[in-house]
This record gives structure tokens, C-alpha cells and sequence, in this order.
């Protein structure tokens, strides 16, 4: 009874530790898309891209790591927190610009 306990104890804190991973993703994805979308925006008003991009990524708790303006194209890349798990270093990251 007591291993099974542990047992399910150690999978319950997986499930949180994946709950947590999912979320983190979904939240880097979330960033660099609105990141992108107003970068995009502020490009074809002729305004700073980049300096737009960057703002928006802080709003949506993410780190803008790079942003890459080509012609009318932006790629953004964004990093956010995640949780770490069994020696887990990196943090989440999203690439977005145009496919």
C-alpha cells in the first residue's frame, strides 16, 4: 500500500510537471503570435517593429530574444519560464514569422 501510495504520488507530481510544460507552451505561442501580429502592424504604419514586438512580448510575460525584419517580413522569437523538471535548463521558446 505504502509503494502504491508513492507510486501514485510520483505520477500525480508528472502530471502537474506536464500540466505546468503545456501551459508554458501555450503561453510562448500566445506571445509570439500577438508579438508577430504587432510587429506586422507597426511594420506597415512604417513604425519600429521590433521596439513594438518586444512590448507586447513583456505584456504577455515573455522575453523577446529576436526579431528579424526582411523587407515586409518579421520573425520573432520569444522565450518564456517554464518549470523545470528532472534537470531541465531551458526555458520555452517560440519561433514565429512568416511560413
Amino acid at each position: 500500500a505504502t509503494a502504491l501510495l508513492g507510486v501514485l504520488l510520483l505520477v500525480g507530481a508528472a502530471l502537474g510537471v506536464v500540466a505546468a510544460m503545456v501551459h508554458a507552451h501555450r503561453q510562448a505561442q500566445s506571445a509570439a503570435d500577438l508579438a508577430a501580429l504587432a510587429a506586422a502592424s507597426a511594420l506597415g504604419r512604417g513604425g519600429d517593429a521590433c521596439a513594438v514586438a518586444a512590448r507586447i512580448a513583456t505584456a504577455n510575460d515573455a522575453r523577446l530574444d529576436d526579431c528579424e525584419v526582411t523587407g515586409r517580413e518579421v520573425v520573432v522569437e520569444v522565450t518564456v519560464t517554464g518549470p523545470r523538471w528532472l534537470g531541465q535548463t531551458e526555458d520555452l521558446g517560440r519561433v514565429l514569422g512568416p511560413a
